[in-house]
């Protein structure tokens, strides 16, 4: 399956840092902004994205259409560096919330005992020092050929490393076909958790779901 011709997947580059954050950041609502429920967009972007531009930018990929980036893959293949990297990463993002806190609106703040009182519980089970990614790609450049390209370029480049399995989460509603997709290009769903903090703000139930493809 071939990409649309004005649809291109490379590899992540520096120069996509702010790009691959503001798409972050514009689709961080199920698909939408992420302002209504959390407003520090930096704080934010840095959560989802640093690691994987910053300390292991060779496993991404991004997605442009006429040469504008909008979409991107987030991979990684070494779990146990990104663990002990999150450790101080996550600390020094509490710091900065922590200090920030007062400033912030009611939703935000809402977002972020969230975050500390639940957000842990609502993580399915996922496989162990198995390499993982999440993909974003704004309205307009979604195709599932598009999708279909992205995906393989990071698998091929997987199996190029010697990995053997690849897991990843999304989130995932009813009129949402992301979980369908995923099981159309080979994965199979392994658990899914309801995500508390879209009750009263999406009609219908969210969840976290997590599907592993086999790649031999």
């Amino acid at each position: 399956m071939a990409a649309p011709e004005n649809i291109k997947i490379r590899p992540y580059e520096h120069r996509d840092r702010e790009a691959v954050r503001l798409l972050c950041c514009e689709t961080g609502f199920l698909g939408k902004p992420i302002d209504p429920i959390f407003e520090d967009r930096g704080l934010f972007a840095d959560y989802l994205t640093a690691y994987y531009t910053d300390v292991e930018p060779e496993s991404s990929f991004v997605l442009e259409q006429d040469g504008i980036v909008k979409g991107y893959l987030l991979g990684s293949l070494r779990p146990l560096r990104q663990q002990f990297h999150g450790i101080f990463h996550n600390l020094r993002l509490f710091v900065t919330g922590m200090i920030r806190y007062p400033r912030y609106n009611k939703e935000t703040r809402s977002f972020i005992w969230w975050i500390l009182k639940n957000s842990w519980r609502e993580v399915p089970a996922a496989p162990k020092r198995t390499a993982h990614f999440h993909f974003n790609v704004l309205p307009e450049a979604q195709s599932l050929a598009g999708t279909h390209v992205m995906l393989n370029a990071y698998f091929d480049y997987l199996r190029s490393c010697g990995e053997k399995a690849v897991f990843g989460q999304m989130v995932t509603f009813e009129s949402r076909r992301g979980a369908k997709v995923l099981e159309r290009f080979g994965f199979q769903i392994i658990g899914k958790q309801e995500i508390t903090k879209y009750r009263g703000k999406h009609p219908e139930a969210v969840y976290l779901t997590t599907a592993v493809k086999q790649l031999v």
